[in-house]
């Protein structure tokens, strides 16, 4: 079965980016969505305490609530940083970024996406599972972590 082509507005940078180059290339407004979504655990925990007290001890709660929006925030900032890879939104810093890590590997002869210790067959496996999967983060957290890592 074929892989769905989304269409992009923006130019293409890769559709399943690996996970280590997704987090090099976040941007500070990246950052700045994780930082709120890891403090809006904790903020909507406090408010909802402060609207109806429960008078109890909301120590254990809120570190529920701030492990919950820690993985939110990141998940969200991920999401951001790969729709730029995808091309569906403006991305012209992360092609120059592209541009220039890639020349610079191929210049050393190396190769342009790492080495992989999989075979062929479990990189398409991997692919498959992989590919478009940030979409789907709220049902099934899944990031490419195989395959080959560029240095």
């Amino acid at each position: 079965m074929p892989v769905k082509v989304a269409e992009a507005k923006y130019p293409v940078i890769d559709t399943d980016p690996h996970a280590s180059r997704v987090i090099r290339y976040m941007r500070p407004s990246d950052y700045a969505v994780f930082a709120g979504g890891a403090a809006a655990g904790p903020a909507l925990l406090w408010a909802m305490e402060r609207a109806d007290p429960s008078r109890s001890n909301l120590r254990p709660a809120m570190k529920v609530a701030a492990a919950i929006g820690f993985a939110g925030g990141f998940l969200m900032a991920y999401q951001r940083s790969t729709f730029r890879f995808w091309g569906w939104t403006e991305n012209e810093r992360e092609q120059a970024k592209d541009f220039a890590e890639l020349s610079k590997r191929a210049q050393e002869g190396k190769p342009l996406y790492g080495e992989s210790d999989l075979d062929a067959h479990l990189q398409g496996v991997a692919h498959r599972n992989s590919a478009y999967s940030q979409l789907k983060f709220c049902a099934f957290c899944f990031i490419l972590t195989s395959g080959p890592i560029a240095d």
